[in-house]
């Protein structure tokens, strides 16, 4: 049976100080605890009198033995070290920092004026964890482990320094399931030694401690290792001075109960390592397309959308289809091949045969809506060039939709992060909030077009300056539209664009635009937080509002669709009016 601190502890357990308490408890086998391994704490009053110390390490026992032992030399500083060797040569040639001759979790200095703070290079090199440093005046270390990729494995200060009072707290933490590894690996157990400092209310079961107290200078166990010493003494005001060194076994080499892959249970599927298709929500794509160290990049083959999200070139998911709206077709010897962190993610979205069964696998996801939206804003930038340079302006279509079909025929979207933003993950169920952000950035790629060449098209025609100097992309857009379908109308060529009159009703409202102007309504919408005037502007662009009730996917792709539709109404009216040369 594990050894009872509290339970040993000579002072009665309620009215042990809260900090004091936690200090003697064991750290369960929670696997997502971060354990603090490191403390150096002081709190302060008003006048800046200190009323609580609490600082500690932890230790690395390779005894392989467990229960008390006694409390380390080094308890009463703090740190592992608080001083340098002697300036002298070959003095340093034995010195190897410990504390009382065993590892420790942090290496620690500190010499009374300033404290440093490390992960220890044996505990970071055994985990193969990567540093990064946060903060100026507050530095911070963190260590991640990249591999897999699992971040903040460990943290905590770097520095304090120490004039009268520290100038401020350090704690470093780690993850239970890290620091458990690194135990097991060393076949060792986890000793926090600690040193606590603080004032209580005058109990005459403190008076009676320091009774006997008074004749053996300080309190440690009768029989058995020397684990704890504990002094009381009164204060000025009349309370009672604790006075605490000690060291407390936190944890043994046990690790965390870490579910693993071979355990879980798919939806309809008996026997998991094999080729049997596997679907998901593609829900499971957000953890990765929302951190910027993973690579979802969509790409098209042989007829299908493919997603596959990899980290580094250290893994990658492969053979990952979409299929309909909101799911992502696999099989469960591809999952297989990740790493198990990635297959426990990918179970959690897993779908069952029932919900496959009645989904609508037609349904168009929003991949193939953005790259239908680039096939026309593609198609814009040809019809605005060769547009211009039958009337001697020269801007190539790359330039002037800011893509280039060259480049997509080669690498897809691979260098339009944009792209990838607009159509990550829509489920149906997503919030007004998050619909709007991505109406506004789908206004935000329709501005790259530069207003400078539309109004210098406009000119061409006939506008005036003035006529045309406070319009804006859109209305440019619409404005050339009208023009090209008078032209169409009148049964014009292109040699008919130039001219010093412009076509009646140049500027007038064109309806089959209005997608444009309302997805831009929404985007003001997003910008000036009026949201309430969301349901307004889809009921006017004549969308089912009865349909947000459950989430505004079906509202994206009724604004896509629209947005798509006006550009296909633009590009058709060029292709016309630039064909009949």
């Amino acid at each position: 049976m594990a050894f009872d601190y509290v339970k040993n502890f000579p002072i009665p357990e309620k009215i042990i100080p809260p900090k004091l308490r936690a200090l003697l408890d064991p750290v369960s086998l929670d696997p997502g605890l971060k354990v603090e391994i490191v403390r150096f704490y002081n709190e302060s009053n008003s006048h800046g009198r200190t009323t609580e110390h609490v600082h500690f390490q932890t230790a690395v026992v390779l005894d392989g033995e467990s229960g008390p032992m006694d409390y380390f030399r080094e308890t009463g500083d703090g740190v592992v070290k608080t001083s340098v060797p002697i300036d002298e040569q070959g003095c340093a040639k034995e010195f190897i920092p410990s504390i009382s001759d065993h590892d420790y979790f942090v290496a620690s200095w500190g010499d009374r004026s300033f404290y440093a703070f490390h992960l220890a290079e044996k505990v970071w090199m055994t985990l193969g964890l990567t540093p990064r440093c946060e903060g100026n005046e507050g530095q911070r270390l963190i260590y991640d482990d990249l591999q897999l990729p699992e971040f903040c494995v460990a943290e905590g200060e770097v520095s304090s320094e120490h004039f009268g009072r520290p100038n401020r707290n350090v704690s470093w933490k780690m993850s239970n399931v890290y620091m458990r590894k690194y135990l097991w690996l060393r076949g060792a157990r986890a000793i926090r030694s600690f040193f606590y400092k603080g004032s209580v209310p005058d109990q005459q079961i403190l008076r009676d401690l320091m009774e006997s107290e008074s004749r053996r200078n300080e309190i440690e166990p009768s029989i058995g290792p020397k684990w704890y010493s504990l002094k009381l003494t009164e204060n000025d005001d009349k309370s009672l001075l604790i006075q605490v060194w000690a060291s407390v076994e936190v944890a043994s080499s046990e690790r965390c109960p870490v579910k693993s892959p071979d355990d879980l249970v798919w939806p309809g599927i008996s026997t998991p390592i094999n080729y049997t298709p596997v679907f998901l929500d593609d829900k499971f794509l957000e953890k990765y397309e929302q951190d910027a160290l993973f690579d979802t990049v969509p790409f098209y083959q042989h007829g299908h959308w493919y997603c596959g999200p990899s980290y580094k070139g250290v893994w990658a998911f492969t053979d990952c289809t979409r299929v309909g709206r909101n799911l992502i077709m696999t099989s469960m010897h591809e999952l297989y091949k990740r790493p198990d962190q990635e297959i426990l993610h990918a179970h959690a979205f897993a779908v069952t045969p029932e919900q496959v069964e009645n989904t609508d696998k037609t349904q168009e996801h929003l991949v193939a809506k953005t790259q239908r939206l680039l096939d026309q804003l593609l198609d814009l930038g040809d019809h605005l060039s060769e547009l211009g340079e039958s009337v001697g302006l020269q801007k190539t279509a790359s330039e002037l939709v800011k893509f280039s079909r060259e480049e997509v025929m080669e690498n897809g979207w691979t260098k339009y992060s944009n792209l990838c933003r607009l159509a990550q993950v829509a489920p149906l169920c997503m919030t007004q909030q998050a619909f709007l952000a991505r109406c506004k950035s789908l206004h935000e790629i329709l501005q790259g077009i530069p207003d400078g060449y539309l109004k210098n098209l406009l000119k061409k025609h006939g506008c005036s300056s003035d006529s045309v100097r406070n319009l804006r992309n859109i209305k440019l857009l619409q404005a050339l539209t009208n023009i090209i379908q008078k032209l169409n109308d009148q049964g014009e060529t292109c040699n008919a664009f130039s001219s010093t009159i412009p076509c009646q009703d140049w500027d007038a409202k064109n309806s089959a635009l209005a997608a444009l102007f309302l997805n831009s309504d929404l985007r003001n919408a997003d910008a000036h937080d009026a949201s309430k005037k969301c349901l307004l502007i889809l009921e006017k662009m004549g969308f089912d509002i009865a349909l947000v009730n459950s989430g505004y996917g079906h509202a994206l792709d009724f604004v896509f669709d629209g947005v798509i539709g006006s550009l296909k109404t633009i590009n058709t009216s060029m292709e016309k009016f630039l064909g009949a040369r």
